[in-house]
């Protein structure tokens, strides 16, 4: 009894945090309003913002007030993931409400994955933009903004306290830049905040309108991906927005740690990370195979042609999912070199999905430790270090053991998800291309994800892009503690 006591305190406390990140996100839901008083022609769609944002921010601050005086849990790993697992499922429900009421109208399936895709920074879209309100576009832009940054971080740097740590490190940000978890959350921000104002300052001198340069900037220091134009930033068809977006972007790719030293004055370090320097040299390599096996052939004129090349290799290396160019001129070569970046992703701690950098890393350098194994005396000391951070960290079994095991999850879920969408008619080569864009946060697409797909395309899309967001073992921890839990209140509740 005393057990279950305790754990439905801790639960108290649960709730309390994600009832403050309810009232957090329901204060977000309300700043498209400000599109009604730029265009008044837009003021119908406040209800679609207004109702819900209210509704939320109302019911968070509530279940905060009723839950305030509980006190406060140093909560474990696994009690982080639960609080991320239900911050997570809450506000993707509620983020697809303006959706379903605005002009757009989605139906509840299709406003859950626009919400998912937007949160996830992964830029598969439904919704057609040509149609869409100022407000909609808006609200697309923000929910990547913020679901770069991490619903974590903006708990730990506003709101969460002492059990910060395990809510962080739940969500995939267990790296701190400095040892105060607060104030290292807040430090990300102020990062992600520069991002944007360089971003905005980029674009707007690039020629872009203020609502284009805010909308973009959002969601490219996200790594998402969503537009305000179907032909996303091949609608300028501008070296000086391409070179704007690919800065932002690559900057959304680095770990936060790692974009830490630069600015902190420390660019020895920063040049020695092995994500570093798996970038430069993936960049520089697909770049060069995306020119010489498929866009100087597609396309006329050897600027054009590289200028695609280097473009689409950074946009699908780094999770965004921007493309300057319609994809159906490509060949097969180019569908396979995009697949491996979608597949690799960005770097650790970042707003990037898929495998990420400093796992290939790894996975990398494995086989040449094992040669190394096979040639060394049996007895030999035989070091495996990675460059991260301030210098050389050990890869340790267990970190071996866990990388290895995530891996081989992904990639067993991602060809399981690319032979469902060929059981609906798509060829094989286009579903491997979709649902790594899907699993990774990407968004680049070949035309399968529209709104006339089957509904259970979207659905598994849907699935992916939050797995693949909250990188799978978490989301099946938590389900599994919190059931576990549950069953075990409910038998020793009191009568």
């Amino acid at each position: 009894m005393r057990k279950a006591a305790l754990l439905r305190s801790r639960y108290t406390y649960i709730l309390s945090c994600v009832c403050r990140l309810f009232c957090l996100f329901g204060g977000i839901t309300l700043i498209p309003l400000v599109c009604a008083f730029i265009w008044p022609e837009e003021r119908g769609t406040a209800c679609a913002f207004g109702l819900p944002g209210g509704l939320l921010l109302a019911a968070g601050a509530s279940g905060w007030f009723r839950l305030r005086h509980n006190s406060h849990h140093e909560l474990t790993l696994p009690d982080g993931g639960i609080i991320v697992l239900l911050a997570w499922v809450g506000t993707s429900l509620a983020a697809a409400v303006p959706f379903m009421f605005a002009p757009t109208a989605l139906s509840f399936s299709h406003a859950v994955f626009e919400s998912v895709s937007g949160l996830t920074t992964t830029g598969l879209t439904l919704v057609d933009v040509t149609h869409a309100s100022h407000a909609i576009l808006l609200w697309r832009s923000i929910l990547q903004l913020v679901g770069g940054a991490g619903l974590a971080i903006m708990m730990v740097a506003a709101l969460i306290g002492p059990s910060g740590p395990a809510v962080s490190a739940a969500e995939g940000r267990a790296e701190q830049l400095v040892p105060h978890v607060r104030r290292s959350a807040r430090l990300v921000l102020a990062l992600y905040t520069g991002y944007v104002v360089l971003g905005i300052t980029g674009y707007s001198l690039a020629g872009l309108t203020p609502f284009d340069a805010v909308a973009h900037t959002f969601t490219a220091v996200a790594t998402g991906g969503f537009a305000t134009h179907v032909e996303s930033i091949g609608y300028w068809d501008s070296s000086a927005v391409e070179g704007v977006t690919i800065a932002l972007m690559i900057l959304g790719n680095l770990n936060f740690v790692t974009a830490w030293l630069l600015v902190s004055g420390n660019p020895g370090a920063f040049c020695r990370n092995s994500e570093v320097r798996l970038l430069v040299a993936l960049i520089l390599g697909a770049s060069a195979g995306l020119f010489l096996l498929t866009t100087n052939g597609a396309y006329p004129g050897f600027a054009t042609a590289c200028r695609t090349a280097v473009f689409e290799s950074i946009s699908a290396l780094t999770g965004t999912g921007f493309t300057t160019v319609d994809y159906a001129g490509w060949n097969p070569p180019g569908f396979l070199v995009l697949t491996v970046l979608m597949l690799v992703g960005g770097g650790a701690c970042s707003t990037s999905g898929a495998l990420k950098q400093v796992r290939v890393c790894v996975l990398v350098k494995s086989v040449y430790w094992e040669i190394r194994r096979a040639l060394l005396p049996q007895r030999a000391v035989q070091p495996r270090t990675l460059w991260e951070g301030h210098g050389r960290s050990e890869i340790t079994d267990a970190r071996f053991y866990a990388i290895t095991a995530y891996s081989s999850l992904y990639i067993g879920f991602w060809i399981a998800g690319a032979l469902l969408l060929t059981a609906h008619g798509y060829g094989i080569g286009e579903s491997l291309f979709e649902y790594a864009s899907a699993l990774g946060t990407v968004g680049l697409s070949t035309g399968i994800t529209c709104p006339d797909a089957p509904l259970a395309v979207i659905w598994a899309e849907t699935v992916a892009m939050f797995l693949g967001r909250l990188e799978f073992f978490v989301v099946f921890v938590s389900v599994v503690k919190l059931a576990r839990d549950l069953v075990r209140m409910l038998r020793h509740t009191p009568e």
